[in-house]
């Protein structure tokens, strides 16, 4: 069918520019942060790359604004909250989700990342899931735990001026 071959063909060239206008963005966005303190900082955490970076300095602005982890935390909506409406008290805790999403879901990817490709944090996800690796969704549960002690660590690496170390982790 010659028709489905010229759309087919159509898609793919659109795909190609959208791909190239993505990189294209990605560049700049990466020259403007290289002038905003702290962007070394963030780069040198494992799983943070360009974009990563980039939405937890949009995110945080100053460090300094903040005067500890839990209002960090609560801006990106990983902080806990619970349905505790009297009913029944064994309800799980879950994050908030009230915060910015694509800060949290960059944070998950950075997470994923380096469980996966750095061992300290290999070390410290296995850690974790030693004893619960029968548990429902316990892999992703553990990966928002290590994104959300990742968003406290680049607050801290942006406050101190410092780059990442593996002690960070513990």
């Amino acid at each position: 069918m010659p028709s489905v071959s010229y759309e087919a063909g159509i898609l793919v060239n659109a795909l190609r520019q959208v791909r190239e206008m993505i990189g294209q963005t990605d560049g700049k966005i990466a020259i403007v942060c290289k002038e905003i303190p702290g962007y070394a900082n963030l780069l040198s955490i494992p799983g943070f790359g360009p974009d990563v970076s980039a939405k937890v300095i949009g995110a945080l602005g100053d460090p300094n604004r903040f005067d500890n982890h839990r209002q960090v935390l609560k801006l990106a909506g990983l902080d806990l909250s619970g349905d505790r409406s009297g009913k029944r008290n064994d309800v799980p805790v879950v994050i908030s989700k009230k915060g910015k999403a694509d800060l949290r879901y960059g944070l998950y990817q950075a997470a994923l990342v380096a469980s996966t490709k750095d061992r300290s944090f290999i070390r410290y996800f296995t850690d974790k899931m030693t004893g619960r690796e029968r548990e429902k969704g316990i892999g992703t549960k553990i990966r928002v735990k290590m994104a959300a002690k990742m968003l406290v660590i680049a607050w801290t690496l942006m406050k101190k001026k410092e780059m990442f170390r593996a002690e960070h982790i513990s």
